[in-house]
């Protein structure tokens, strides 16, 4: 489903160049669930915007379903780490869902409103409230129904439940979870949780400094059969903090 051939992102800032992304290549299948993780300032997000084309002038090749153009690009939708600012302010729910279906130019609006509401938990007494009428959850919800809503085949989470109370994290991990089981989506899931990714996905790639360091799959990290150095380091500092994490969330995916 996703294939990407030595992909890399450049931005230029005063003092050069810099390489956010350098020669990265993965390969998706359809209905996988694909982990990218690593510390801050790695590159994963980076690779998630180039995945969607919010980052222009990427380098390499990047192929999603074999599709080009708007087919493309209604393919692929991506939920965004911040609920609250990926929202319009003034935009209602109904207004907030109405929008993709009108510029996809899809038909039956109430219908598909109602539906995408009900398949991410929330009534219909919910279309007309704002989102400052919402709590950080629900937020979350409207913005995974506004991407389910036109059907794309493939779904770009980037830290979609670290914004939230950790009370909320793990009803958004089952959701995510249920819907890429009912749907078949392809998922790429990027995160500096462990947990979540062994919760959601099968295989993932470790990052640093803009390059893949190593890929695995989930079970190997649940076992801490790792090659990488900095992959084992990244588990060692991070097991303590992730068993509790896991305990909070009350999800199965211990280390």
């Amino acid at each position: 489903m996703i294939d990407v051939d030595a992909l890399t992102v450049r931005f230029k800032t005063n003092a050069g160049a810099v390489d956010a992304v350098r020669d990265v290549s993965f390969h998706v299948a359809q209905g996988e669930a694909f982990g990218l993780v690593g510390e801050s300032g790695s590159g994963k997000s980076t690779i998630l915007r180039a995945l969607s084309g919010l980052t222009p002038g990427a380098q390499g090749t990047v192929r999603i379903a074999q599709q080009g153009g708007v087919a493309q690009k209604r393919a692929v939708q991506m939920v965004f780490q911040d609920p609250y600012g990926s929202l319009h302010p003034r935009f209602t729910v109904d207004q907030t869902l109405r929008e993709p279906l009108r510029i996809n130019r899809i038909g039956q609006h109430e219908e598909r409103i109602v539906n995408a509401l009900r398949e991410v938990g929330l009534n219909a007494s919910f279309r007309f409230r704002y989102p400052h009428q919402l709590s950080g959850g629900q937020r979350q919800r409207v913005a995974i129904a506004r991407a389910l809503i036109v059907e794309p085949r493939v779904l770009l989470l980037d830290e979609p439940t670290s914004a939230l109370d950790v009370s909320v994290q793990a009803e958004i991990l089952n959701l995510l979870k249920r819907l890429h089981r009912e749907r078949n989506l392809t998922m790429i899931l990027v995160t500096h949780n462990l947990a979540v990714v062994s919760f959601l996905c099968s295989r993932v790639a470790i990052m640093r400094n803009g390059v893949i360091v190593e890929e695995l799959d989930v079970g190997k990290i649940r076992a801490q059969e790792v090659d990488n150095e900095y992959s084992r380091s990244l588990l060692l500092a991070t097991n303590g903090y992730q068993r509790k994490a896991v305990g909070a969330l009350g999800i199965d995916a211990a280390l």
